[in-house]
Order: structure tokens, then sequence, then C-alpha cells
């Protein structure tokens, strides 16, 4: 829905030739998916290297938490702009 509002707003030209040639929800399936794929390659990713493991989390749950989110929330970032708003 995202990337189908950036479209509409900044990138109207494509848009409307792939809503008339009705390729639109072909694309934004496709970039649902990598959107998707990303996002979780990069939270796993992020979490190896900043050691959150499901040990800190029996330890710490609150911490774990906190770190988690914030994992996700670069993770959406790096997702915004490498796939979202392109």
């Amino acid at each position: 829905m995202r990337h189908r509002r950036y479209l509409k707003s900044n990138r109207r030209v494509l848009y409307y030739n792939l809503l008339t040639s009705g390729k639109l929800y072909n694309y934004l399936a496709d970039v649902d998916k990598r959107a998707q794929i990303l996002f979780e390659q990069t939270v796993k990713s992020i979490a190896e290297q900043e050691q959150v493991t499901e040990k800190l989390k029996a330890e710490n749950m609150i911490l774990w938490v906190r770190k988690m989110n914030n994992i996700r929330s670069r993770a959406t970032e790096n997702v915004n702009e490498q796939v979202i708003y392109r």
C-alpha cells in the first residue's frame, strides 16, 4: 500500500501505465514480496550481528524486546529506502 501511494503521488506516469495495462496489482504483489523477504533477512542479520538471541530473551525479556523493536525499526527504514520508495 505504501508503494502504491508513493507511485500515485510521485511517479504518476508509471502508476497509470501499470494501472491501464492491468499489471499494477501483480507489480505491487512483487514489490510486497521483495519487501517482506528483505525485511526478514535484515532483521535476522542485524539480530545475529548484535547477538540478540533466544538466550537473551530468556534472561532479560525487556532488553530483548527493546533491542528487537530497534532492529525492526532499522529494517523497516532499510526496506523503505531500498524497495518501497524507489
